[in-house]
């Protein structure tokens, strides 16, 4: 079930949201909290009318009550962190298995490694790539395709947003500044020698830290940048999100959505985008489509279609399951990239510093746009070519897929068998500019 909204740019609040303060999310943390006694009493009734011993359990009646229970639990319930599931995968035809595990963390970011275990070294090293996740209200678990698709002939690396109400106030704060910090850092532990990979919303900041990268002459600069459905120019074809944002205007969004984080969480008194009113900003844009999905649900567990229950509960478990985010980097980031569009007009600053993409010239660029894209419009990652003006042209990539939206261009069949064949023909090209030409050429 492709949503064009799933791993979009930073949410936006829906028509209507009410102002927020502090005591909004305190009673959204009791009400979630009262529920707790029905949520049991629904789950002990599932069970009872799912057991085989309960003659009701084969009628259409005792059916329909237990598909009543699970969607109440299931609408009622807060989401945690998906897991990966990624346990192992294919390469050169031999499974091999897959270790996860964090190479380097601060306090809003980890950066994990999907360590792939040889028993023999491979004879010939494979692209090293970072890719940069949303931050943008899902966890990083919704690249969990993307990832899956690179792994078979790259060594991966991924950043972990962290959800801000589990970050102390102790820890400081977060904004756009230091997110671009933070990718710097990740290529220095990197060491060199790696390819940036940035999937939509972080594709502003990669640019950012990549230009200041190459203007203090930096020695790891990555040897690729690879953009995917980025808001480069929300001004290009802008989308319903973009024209949001630039009619609000950024003091509606810090009136409207910004509260503190409540008690217990770790985070408590932390100044965020709550990750409940992101989720109903995400819904609220396709909500006829969700309640059909839902009302679907409940025929099929009637029926007892196992395969396309399972789809939903697969699909629904990532796309309910979001996190707060830093007061501070969302605003930062609705107004820099959604309103006033700073980096094409070249007033983007990064700690007081103009950020200058023309400062780019070692680092070879490929942008994939998707032809019917209604969160990032045609044009917008394509305008990168014109800010990074110094790459030569032969060392430049710009690709758009048929037949597929926002999500299409990091995850699907489409993804797999046809952006990321070119994603990796480019990495592989990158250091060599003759065969960078012929691929610019096709």
């Amino acid at each position: 079930m492709p949503i064009g909204e799933f791993g979009g740019a930073p949410p936006l609040a829906a028509e209507g949201s009410p102002v927020l303060t502090t005591p909004m999310y305190w009673m959204y943390e009791m009400a979630h909290a009262s529920l707790n006694p029905a949520r049991a009493v629904t789950d002990a009734t599932k069970l009872l009318f799912q057991n085989p011993l309960n003659p009701w359990a084969r009628t259409e009646v005792g059916k329909s009550v237990a598909a009543a229970c699970e969607l109440f639990e299931r609408t009622t319930r807060r989401y945690g962190k998906p897991e990966w599931g990624l346990n192992d995968t294919e390469v050169n035809g031999i499974r091999v298995p897959v270790e996860i595990r964090s190479v380097w963390e601060k306090p809003f970011c980890r950066l994990l490694y999907f360590d792939r275990k040889f028993a023999r070294p491979l004879r010939s090293p494979q692209p090293r790539v970072l890719i940069v996740a949303p931050m943008s209200g899902h966890y990083a678990t919704l690249l969990r395709g993307t990832v899956e698709a690179f792994l078979p002939a790259h060594e991966v690396y991924i950043t972990d947003w962290a959800d801000a109400r589990m970050v102390p106030l102790s820890d400081g704060r977060f904004d756009l500044d230091d997110y671009i910090d933070y990718v710097i850092e990740m290529l220095h532990v990197l060491g060199g020698n790696t390819h940036v990979m940035a999937v939509c919303q972080p594709s502003v900041p990669v640019v950012a830290a990549v230009s200041i990268m190459e203007a203090r002459r930096d020695p790891f600069v990555p040897t690729s940048m690879t953009l995917m459905g980025g808001p480069i120019d929300t001004r290009r074809n802008p989308t319903a999100v973009n024209n949001l944002a630039q009619e609000r205007g950024i003091d509606w969004f810090r009136n409207h959505v910004i509260t503190k984080v409540p008690f217990p969480h770790p985070g408590m008194m932390r100044d965020v985008y709550p990750g409940f009113l992101q989720l109903n900003g995400f819904i609220s844009m396709n909500l006829d489509r969700h309640m059909d999905a839902h009302k679907q649900l409940f025929a099929h567990l009637v029926k007892g279609d196992g395969d396309l229950v399972d789809k939903h509960r697969e699909f629904y478990d990532e796309y309910l399951a979001v996190m707060d985010l830093s007061a501070e980097y969302y605003l930062q980031t609705v107004d820099t990239v959604f309103v006033k569009h700073s980096l094409p007009k070249g007033e983007m600053t990064h700690r007081g510093t103009r950020v200058d993409p023309s400062k780019v010239t070692r680092v070879a660029l490929m942008t994939v746009e998707g032809e019917n894209d209604d969160i990032s419009g045609l044009g917008q990652t394509e305008a990168t070519h014109t800010l990074c003006s110094s790459i030569p042209d032969h060392r430049r990539v710009h690709y758009v897929q048929k037949g597929v939206g926002h999500y299409g261009v990091f995850n699907g069949s489409r993804f797999k068998s046809e952006i990321v064949p070119r994603i990796h023909d480019f990495m592989v090209s990158a250091a060599n500019p003759s065969s960078l030409q012929a691929l610019a050429a096709e």
